[in-house]
């Protein structure tokens, strides 16, 4: 098959388009077919180097989000058949400790991610475990489902397993046309929550209004004070915030007495400082979101596919286009996902 083999670290010529020889399911795996398979800001970072998961080898094919179809199961895959349309949830456990067991592979100590450290979806065929294929019905195109599993599920455990946004909230939505707050905004929105979108530019704020964000604030403003007065002075039930460094002020301070800020990136820096007072004074509760759980990636799933939401999706490439995909997903007015299509 062809796929797209790293071999060392730096910018897209550490990547080549090569002939391996194809995946062979196990007991227990499926053969996809890739149609697609959306670039993620892990894939960009473990090309730079160094790499950040844990058991990372090189050479190494990327591609974390994939969907496509069935070409060949290995024994005992769960009714699996050929020729299914699927959506790949791409972290794996070990399966057998304590965090497996509870379904929560992302925190087990030996952690595997499809196109992370075992090799992924920028190539025609991947296998993975049948447990982590999820049929895709027939209204949904495999590219849109392709934008859903990292960002759509981060965004998930974020907003509503950690964040429990609830009906007639308040919710601040930093970065609001990045992928995962894309689908931030919106699972918001279907909570029943009113959202205030913070953005860098005016394209970005209009993508959230048409999502159905409340209350538009572009990054320069006096981002407080407009959610203080949007809620009458009581300020945000809630903060999301993946930026980090630069905005982290900011989320803490727009926030009510009580309120809850749950951070889940750091793309701005790592380092921040806070007052202990401002935090026990008013009662804040700051809530590290983690990595999504199983039943998440599948609640996601069952809510995207009733209808009503919507990826967004920048543009398509195929292999032999890496550099102008990679530029694409690295430019910061860049909006919506960046899909490899083999």
């Amino acid at each position: 098959m062809r796929a797209l083999v790293q071999t060392g670290f730096g910018g897209p010529e550490v990547v080549s388009l090569r002939h391996v020889p194809d995946p062979v399911p196990g007991p227990g795996d499926v053969l996809v077919r890739v149609r697609a398979c959306a670039l993620n800001r892990l894939d960009l970072l473990q090309r730079r180097g160094p790499a950040v998961l844990p058991r990372f080898r090189l050479p190494h094919i990327a591609g974390m989000d994939v969907a496509g179809h069935i070409e060949a199961v290995g024994g005992a895959a769960g009714g699996l058949a050929t020729g299914d349309r699927v959506v790949i949830d791409p972290t794996l456990g070990c399966g057998t400790c304590r965090r497996c067991a509870a379904g929560d592979p992302g925190h087990c100590a030996s952690v595997r991610v499809v196109g992370g450290n075992v090799p992924g979806g920028f190539a025609e065929f991947v296998v993975v475990p049948a447990r982590l294929a999820h049929r895709v019905p027939g209204h949904v195109d495999l590219a849109e489902a392709a934008a859903l599993p990292s960002a759509w599920s981060t965004a998930w455990h974020a907003a509503l397993t950690v964040g429990e946004i609830a009906a007639g909230e308040t919710v601040v939505v930093q970065a609001a046309a990045s992928a995962v707050s894309i689908a931030a905004v919106q699972l918001a929105k279907r909570a029943g929550a009113r959202v205030v979108a913070v953005a860098g530019s005016d394209a970005k704020l209009a993508l959230a209004a048409d999502l159905g964000a409340d209350l538009l604030l572009r990054n320069d403003a006096d981002v407080v004070a407009a959610v203080r007065r949007f809620t009458g002075g009581e300020g945000a039930d809630v903060a999301l915030d993946h930026v980090g460094a630069a905005t982290w002020r900011t989320s803490m301070d727009a926030l009510r007495a009580g309120g809850r800020l749950v951070t889940f990136g750091n793309t701005t820096g790592d380092e921040v400082t806070l007052s202990l007072a401002g935090v026990y004074h008013r009662g804040l509760r700051l809530l590290g979101s983690g990595a999504y759980t199983e039943a998440d990636f599948a609640a996601m799933l069952a809510a995207y596919f009733g209808g009503g939401m919507r990826v967004v999706r920048n543009a398509e490439y195929g292999l032999d286009e890496l550099p102008a995909a990679s530029a694409a997903a690295e430019s910061r007015a860049a909006i919506g996902k960046v899909l490899v299509r083999p």
